[in-house]
């Protein structure tokens, strides 16, 4: 099974979780600190909560496709290489506390897709220093090099 994802950086993340558990009838999947999922069967979705700052307005910070395997994966990215699009894959990266498979693409837009698969849970929300301000999987800032 395939879902969308679309992941949010929220400045009240208390108040979206109960938000969002009401809005979808469902509590969240995965509860860390800074960091909520809700996996909803229908419509398939998975909805990413990612704290920002303190009262921020809530902003889109990544798209998705959630796919079953890590083969799914690397189909999705000869195809998207196949159609002139930059691809930047992503193997074994911890990533919202959860060891994946990826590969990223950008929109006219530059919004940031992902195609990915999760492997494991981890205990850690990334593979970046604990100093990092914010992991190279969910960052708000657009790496020009992946447009």
């Amino acid at each position: 099974m395939s879902r969308m994802q679309l992941a949010l950086r929220v400045g009240d993340l208390e108040g979206s979780i109960a938000f969002y558990s009401k809005l979808l009838g469902a509590g969240p999947a995965k509860l860390r600190p800074g960091y909520a999922n809700f996996a909803i069967a229908e419509p398939p979705l998975k909805l990413v909560l990612l704290e920002g700052e303190s009262g921020q307005d809530t902003v889109m910070d990544h798209l998705g496709i959630e796919v079953e395997s890590t083969e799914h994966v690397n189909d999705a990215t000869e195809r998207l290489s196949s159609l002139g699009l930059f691809t930047d894959v992503e193997q074994d990266s911890t990533c919202c506390y959860a060891k994946q498979d990826k590969v990223w693409v950008h929109g006219p837009g530059r919004e940031p897709w992902e195609v990915y698969v999760v492997k494991a849970d981890s205990a850690t929300f990334s593979s970046a220093p604990v100093e990092a301000e914010a992991p190279e999987c969910c960052t708000d800032e657009t790496d020009p090099a992946r447009v």
